[in-house]
């Protein structure tokens, strides 16, 4: 039988198996051997041990689309990164820091800033204006009144989402209303986790309808760069690419070089100071990292 992992625990695997059961699986010994570890959204074969129990062992993982470090998790098609208008303000560096991260990862990225309510129509167009003029998909939501949830479900359905988003932003609400019928599975599983060997914050997949998949990840308040020098940092803010054939230098950090397209885009105001400011500052962080 095949299935989805959507937890990891203390080498405990939950499986939603495509008869819409949650079996409690070990991996078997070869994975160890191998030295490779399942992941949280990796598609799985397993063999049914004890069906009354819900009890299996994991003895395939199918071919992975794609995989996260942080969060841990495979086979993304999306990431929805959360965050509030108001009470707590938006940390646009800390934002930006998490799109960078999909973007290297290859992974589409949609962003949906919550508590629309407590935000004036200038504030809303100015985070549209910033976000949606770099080409990524905003949405303005608000649990309250229920605006932009509709359009939340749309983008998500069909889809493996890993929702991201700092505490405090409303990211357990909204996913919430996302979830709607599937109470009954997330029951099964808290009622397996009960049994107290394994009691953890880790990442874990939602089951929120046909197809349709939400991996709930801690709140980070903190993200750093990895994996990447100074000089790479441009490639990942996509509203920088249709210029870079322009600049007088090829390899231009749109930083202090002559007759720079970038720089002249950020003088048409083209390109958004607030996101401009956010690169110096991170090229600036990833410069001194190399340095020590």
């Amino acid at each position: 039988m095949q299935g989805k992992i959507i937890k990891g625990i203390a080498g405990f695997y939950y499986i939603f198996a495509e008869n819409g059961e949650i079996y409690e699986c070990r991996a078997k010994g070869i994975f160890r051997k191998d030295n490779f570890k399942p992941l949280v959204g990796d598609n799985v074969e397993i063999d049914v041990l004890d069906e009354k129990e819900k009890e299996g062992s994991v003895t395939a993982v199918l071919p992975r689309k794609n995989s996260l470090i942080r969060p841990a998790v495979a086979n993304v098609d999306q990431a929805f990164v959360i965050f509030a208008m108001e009470n707590p303000k938006p940390n646009f560096l800390l934002l930006d820091r998490f799109l960078i991260m999909m973007e290297q990862q290859g992974i589409p990225a949609v962003i949906c800033f919550n508590k629309k309510d407590l935000a004036s129509e200038e504030e809303q167009r100015e985070l549209l204006d910033t976000y949606e003029g770099c080409g990524y998909r905003v949405i303005l939501s608000s649990t309250l009144t229920g605006d932009g949830l509709e359009e939340v479900r749309d983008i998500l359905r069909g889809k493996t989402t890993v929702v991201a988003g700092p505490s405090g932003v409303g990211k357990s609400s909204l996913t919430n209303c996302m979830q709607g019928e599937i109470q009954m599975e997330t029951g099964e599983i808290s009622r397996k986790l009960k049994r107290g060997r394994h009691t953890t914050r880790h990442s874990q997949v939602i089951p929120v309808e046909k197809d349709t998949f939400l991996v709930d990840t801690p709140g980070f308040s903190s993200l750093y760069l990895t994996d990447m020098e100074e000089d790479e940092l441009g490639g990942y803010f996509p509203e920088f690419r249709k210029y870079e054939n322009q600049c007088r230098f090829q390899g231009c950090r749109h930083i202090h070089e002559p007759d720079c397209a970038v720089k002249e885009a950020l003088a048409r105001r083209e390109i958004s100071s607030l996101r401009y400011e956010n690169y110096l500052e991170l090229y600036q962080e990833l410069k001194e990292k190399r340095r020590y």
